[in-house]
């Protein structure tokens, strides 16, 4: 489960092809995907493009685990709300199922270990032991899990907009200047009682009334497989993206970075890592 090392093909959801909104942005993640040679495929009967949440966890070559997908979020609106046993079976997937409630938007993987916001305590009530749900999830990846406080006003609480490993003691991750307090203070207590260093990447809120709960402005949800980060762009005011693309240039010397403007994802909620599903095959 090492991002950029272990996975070789990339997942996407059909809806991510036949929406006509989306077009743009589906173009021109496949044709990078092509000119580096990394093959993609479909995914079928899927209620949203946002497959990263709804797709089982790979923990090794052919072994998948399969969480449960009801996110607290989309409660009153199930009909975007993608069944993973419908989706699994329509994609000859036979992974192993467990009924804790997670989505894969809030699991960063590095190797033996993962990251994961504390929303997975309040989409799974019924573990009145925390201790006992984070164990459980452990045992079942694989992993040391380090858990790291969500941003309050996210809708999803999710982990994959937040941080992302660099190597196993490093990650990089929202400037902390720019965050909550609270969040801040959270992470910077994680960081130190787990030994991490931490690689502050700048971002920026991109303000939309129609679209309020828009991901613009969020360079952290990258896409990572293989030797390439593709890494979003956003090309609009007040945008951080020459910052940013020089700052991964520098983190990541040996790997080859491509930019692509995802906009129209963007306003979605969503980003790279949020619309791709990476496995080894």
């Amino acid at each position: 489960m090492v991002p950029g090392k272990d996975t070789n093909t990339v997942y996407l959801s059909e809806l991510l092809h036949t929406d006509s909104r989306f077009t743009c942005c589906f173009d021109q993640l496949t044709a990078i995907l092509e000119k580096h040679g990394i093959p993609y495929k479909l995914i079928g009967e899927t209620r949203d493009i946002w497959c990263r949440d709804y797709m089982p966890v790979q923990i090794g070559e052919g072994e998948f685990v399969q969480f449960r997908y009801e996110p607290s979020y989309l409660k009153d609106d199930l009909q975007l709300q993608s069944d993973p046993k419908i989706v699994c079976q329509a994609n000859n997937l036979t992974p192993h199922f467990t009924n804790i409630n997670l989505d894969g938007g809030n699991l960063v993987n590095w190797s033996d270990r993962a990251i994961i916001s504390d929303r997975v305590f309040e989409e799974n009530p019924e573990f009145t032991n925390k201790a006992k749900l984070i164990s459980e999830i452990e045992n079942l990846l694989g992993v040391e899990l380090i858990v790291i406080p969500q941003i309050k006003s996210d809708m999803t609480g999710h982990a994959d907009g937040l941080v992302r490993f660099v190597d196993r003691c490093t990650v990089l991750g929202n400037h902390r200047e720019q965050e909550y307090k609270y969040w801040k203070d959270g992470i910077n207590k994680v960081l130190k009682e787990w030994q991490i260093e931490y690689i502050d990447i700048p971002f920026f809120e991109y303000k939309d009334r129609k679209y309020k709960d828009n991901a613009i402005g969020c360079y952290v949800n990258f896409l990572e497989v293989k030797d390439l980060i593709l890494l979003p762009i956003f090309e609009i005011n007040e945008n951080r993206d020459n910052e940013v693309l020089s700052l991964l240039k520098q983190i990541y010397p040996d790997r080859v970075i491509e930019t692509i403007n995802f906009n129209e994802v963007g306003l979605s909620g969503g980003l790279l890592n949020c619309t791709t599903w990476t496995i080894k095959e």
